[in-house]
């Protein structure tokens, strides 16, 4: 992880336990006589990260609707890190402003972005009740309302356009997109993660999930090749646009794409555990 970030270290459960008493049931001591959650339990990842929520970044309450996507704290908090360090090569010292593409009901990375940096945070989605959600989860929270907006975006073949008003101006974008190219996909992709915490009993993501958060057609290779084309129109409207990429197979498409509109790029890979991922980046001249 980021040397900054907060969770480098194994979670505290005694401490996350005494600011969110109902994480408790779900602890167990796994084989080596260590404290743990089932990380198949979708109630159990629920109640760690609204502990986690609470404890480190002062959130009253988080809330989510069932089978929504449940976001691990850590591996977000680390996309906000390499922000800040992207940001800070720009000599951007205050007054930061983010867009976050595809925000969820969950509403992560405002929230993140908001109670680590103070950043003010607009975050966009095209599923209504996700945005119904994430509204609430802002009002949840008295520091929150005044840091993040949340924006329903009409048109799924748009990603900025409709949303980036005139005379708007953001530092960045972010965006972790669906990486799915469909239902089956990822319900294999499921059932690999299953396997890999010891629980073929279900089939249900642990973290949850909804069809426009897990999949869309062409998958994640198609999706930011999209958001890059659409990003020409907002040039001047943006200082940095950057985007997730969960496959490394996919990263010659998105670097072809990006020399081929002539774009300064770079791409920071990340790391949480055996997971790995990395943060592709673009400005242009």
């Amino acid at each position: 992880m980021h040397p900054n970030n907060i969770h480098n270290d194994s979670y505290d459960f005694e401490v996350l336990i005494k600011t969110h008493n109902e994480l408790g049931k779900f602890i167990h001591l796994n084989k080596y006589q260590t404290e743990t959650i089932d990380f198949s339990n979708q109630e159990a990842v629920l109640h760690l990260n609204k502990a986690l929520l609470k404890h480190y970044y002062g959130i009253t309450d988080w809330i989510l609707p069932k089978n929504y996507l449940c976001p691990p704290i850590p591996g977000r908090a680390d996309y906000i890190y390499n922000l800040k360090d992207l940001l800070a090569n720009d000599t951007i010292k205050n007054d930061i402003k983010g867009l976050d593409i595809g925000v969820g009901a969950n509403c992560i990375y405002p929230i993140l972005g908001s109670q680590i940096y103070n950043w003010k945070m607009v975050g966009v989605d095209s599923n209504e009740i996700a945005v119904k959600n994430a509204q609430a989860n802002v009002k949840l929270t008295k520091n929150l309302i005044k840091n993040i907006e949340i924006r329903h975006q009409p048109d799924n073949s748009q990603i900025f356009k409709g949303i980036i008003k005139e005379k708007e101006y953001y530092h960045f974008t972010m965006c972790n997109p669906p990486f799915h190219n469909s239902k089956e996909d990822a319900t294999k992709g499921s059932i690999r993660k299953l396997k890999n915490l010891h629980n073929t009993k279900t089939l249900e993501l642990n973290f949850g999930g909804q069809p426009n958060e897990l999949w869309c057609n062409g998958g994640e290779a198609l999706f930011i090749k999209r958001m890059i084309k659409q990003s020409v129109e907002f040039k001047s409207q943006v200082g940095l646009f950057t985007t997730l990429l969960s496959k490394n197979e996919n990263l010659p498409k998105i670097i072809k794409q990006l020399t081929k509109l002539n774009t300064n790029h770079q791409v920071i890979e990340m790391s949480q555990g055996n997971k790995k991922s990395r943060i592709v980046a673009w400005k242009f001249n």
